[in-house]
């Protein structure tokens, strides 16, 4: 039971900011979305948000690797969602890393005023590096899961998303393609053979 969960009953209406974050193919996106349509469910108002950059599977839905999808609102800036944010009582917030960094004060603004804010990204890049807003949205989350991949190398519970590919830009959307979850050792052993 999450922090959300666990207040429902109280009767009045309780911000909260929920963190789910983890590596590529971690399931970060399915959690997000089973728990905006648990809200669908209870007759919450539900909007979700996504960053316009993340095109991958649809230009207007939020879709997870396994093809699990839910309407969203594509925006370009964390401070349209505030904008956008009307009648609803969830706000879910899809591939977090890719947001500016004024995403930290739009969740929690919107935490105050009673909405129940649900997160997914990111949080490390290929290098290990904590990504974009992430790190600050996880210090001020009411609720973090860290949700993990299994290491497509050794079996073990994947650390970061390693990029198969050349490139030093921190953002470069793929699949299967581009990235695979390993683990800690083997990202290790991976860079030591770089040297």
């Amino acid at each position: 039971m999450n922090f959300f969960e666990s207040n429902i009953h109280s009767g009045k209406k309780r911000g909260s900011i929920e963190v789910v974050c983890g590596s590529m193919f971690s399931g970060k996106t399915e959690e997000l979305i089973r728990r905006l349509k648990r809200a669908k469910i209870a007759k919450q108002r539900v909007e979700i948000f996504k960053p316009c950059i993340d095109t991958r599977y649809s230009d207007t839905e939020v879709v997870s690797h396994d093809h699990t999808s839910i309407n969203s609102t594509p925006v370009d800036s964390s401070q349209n969602i505030l904008l956008m944010t009307g009648d609803v009582d969830v706000i879910g917030i899809d591939e977090a890393q890719f947001f500016d960094e004024g995403l930290t004060e739009v969740c929690n603004t919107l935490a105050n005023q009673g909405f129940r804010v649900i997160i997914a990204g990111l949080d490390m890049d290929f290098r290990g590096v904590p990504f974009g807003p992430m790190p600050a949205l996880m210090a001020i989350a009411d609720d973090v899961t860290k949700v993990h991949a299994i290491c497509v190398r050794c079996g073990s519970p994947a650390y970061i998303s390693h990029r198969l590919v050349a490139g030093e830009s921190q953002v470069l959307l793929g699949e299967t393609d581009k990235y695979e979850p390993i683990c800690r050792q083997c990202y290790n052993e991976l860079a030591e053979e770089e040297r």
